[in-house]
């Protein structure tokens, strides 16, 4: 079953990655990054009827901070111009706790190319401050040398972080200190956690058939059906290997291989798989990794709708319709939806943050001068800023409007607390943290 859910999802993600300049999709959706040279190529091969209005700019936000904390005294510089449209990671911000940030970002200077032939792409350094609120206190500070410019750090529920750097992912705490937690074969290419953190997804480019070595994340012989090489004779490799793991103990549930990192949505207790039912309507089942599925229930969409679980008993989909507009669409674990986003609009690359609790959820996307089409496709001049709407995840309400900036393309400027009560958002020079009502509960 994983097998054919990851072998749909590979075409559907490769012809919508076609589309992104000009529909947008979920950052998770399409791990890979993209230079700025392809956009207008991209926009003008896939626009279809996208009549709807971009997303424009608040003049304010649509409350003040509660308090600012200048990030320029900390070492931070706002990439250049150049970098617009390439979808380098360059911050991380994230709540460790309500009264804690961890904020890390590149410092700026000559890179190296990496010696290590493992380690592909260029090496360079992220400085690492942990702030106390609402001072801005540097309570432990450091840097780090990481290997690649794509995401580097997900936060944990317990203070704890992981930071991926080429094969091996580190575990980390407020003290900065890194401990090697888990090595791969090969480098990896993306990560994902489920809502309860117990289960990790891993994509690595590795070998094929390579044993593991002491400390590696190896598959269980339990695991050996899923190994089989998709679509090809046998014996033939592919570059990417998906794994889910147990956090706790690094134990491979299941493996398949594939040629591109794939968004798999997973919960505690299975994985999602979408399949176009009818003219227009897509089926959504959940397979249980105990064994069996259920059908959750259907959702209408032009396009290969995505989801992402929001807490265990929320997914939260994107949908389009015929004229290329994309919609909010909110239902619980069992089929019932919740709410839906009224006014469809055409985000470019959303990118999806959540509360740890699952209370809350933002998402922030490129504002852009015109509506994009294949007559009219987008230029790095035409980004205008970066739109960050923060949403009650129980019942779809906007809590928040607010400006990113510097614009991050590959985000890591929007975080939200662990009761879902603190947003942060660095804009105009500073971390701006936005004090919200307590979020209402799921019924």
């Amino acid at each position: 079953m994983m097998k054919r859910y990851l072998q749909a999802r590979r075409l559907q993600h490769a012809y919508l990655w076609i589309a992104v300049a000009a529909i947008g999709l979920w950052a998770a959706t399409a791990v890979p990054a993209q230079s700025s040279s392809a956009l207008a190529a991209q926009a003008s091969q896939h626009s279809k009827k996208a009549r709807s209005q971009p997303q424009q700019l608040p003049a304010k936000p649509s409350q003040p901070p509660a308090f600012t904390i200048p990030i320029e005294p900390l070492g931070f510089t706002a990439p250049g111009a150049l970098y617009l449209g390439e979808r380098h990671s360059f911050a991380s911000l994230d709540f460790m706790d309500e009264d804690r940030l961890l904020f890390t970002f590149r410092v700026p200077g000559l890179m190296r190319r990496a010696a290590d032939e493992a380690m592909t792409g260029d090496e360079r350094q992220i400085r690492a401050v942990v702030l106390a609120l609402p001072a801005g206190t540097v309570q432990a500070e450091t840097l780090w040398t990481v290997h690649d410019r794509a995401r580097y750090l997900w936060m944990l529920k317990d203070g704890h972080f992981l930071l991926r750097d080429g094969d091996t992912i580190h575990q980390g705490d407020a003290t900065l200190e890194l401990k090697p937690w888990l090595r791969f074969p090969g480098p990896l290419t993306w990560l994902q956690l489920d809502p309860s953190q117990q289960f990790l997804v891993a994509d690595s480019r590795e070998p094929a058939a390579m044993d593991a070595n002491p400390g590696e994340a190896a598959s269980p012989p339990s695991a050996s059906v899923n190994m089989a090489v998709d679509g090809q004779a046998p014996g033939v490799s592919k570059d990417i290997i998906v794994r889910i793991l147990r956090r706790d103990s690094g134990q491979v549930m299941l493996l398949s291989h594939t040629h591109t990192s794939v968004h798999l949505p997973i919960n505690a207790t299975g994985y999602l798989e979408s399949l176009h039912a009818t003219n227009g309507q897509w089926m959504l089942i959940l397979n249980y990794f105990s064994g069996g599925s259920t059908i959750l229930g259907r959702v209408d969409s032009a396009c290969s709708p995505t989801f992402d679980f929001i807490s265990q008993r929320e997914v939260v989909a994107t949908t389009c319709d015929s004229t290329g507009g994309r919609r909010l669409v909110a239902m619980t674990a069992d089929g019932h939806q919740l709410w839906h986003e009224a006014n469809a609009s055409v985000p470019v690359w959303p990118l999806m943050v959540k509360a740890p609790n699952g209370l809350r959820l933002a998402r922030e996307s490129l504002s852009v001068s015109h509506p994009v089409s294949a007559t009219s496709p987008m230029e790095n001049e035409d980004i205008k800023g970066q739109l960050v709407e923060v949403f009650d995840a129980a019942t779809g309400k906007v809590a928040l409007t607010a400006n990113a900036s510097p614009v991050l393309d590959a985000g890591g400027n929007v975080a939200i607390s662990p009761s879902g009560r603190r947003v942060a958002v660095i804009s105009e020079g500073s971390i701006q943290v936005f004090e919200l009502p307590e979020p209402p509960a799921l019924p």
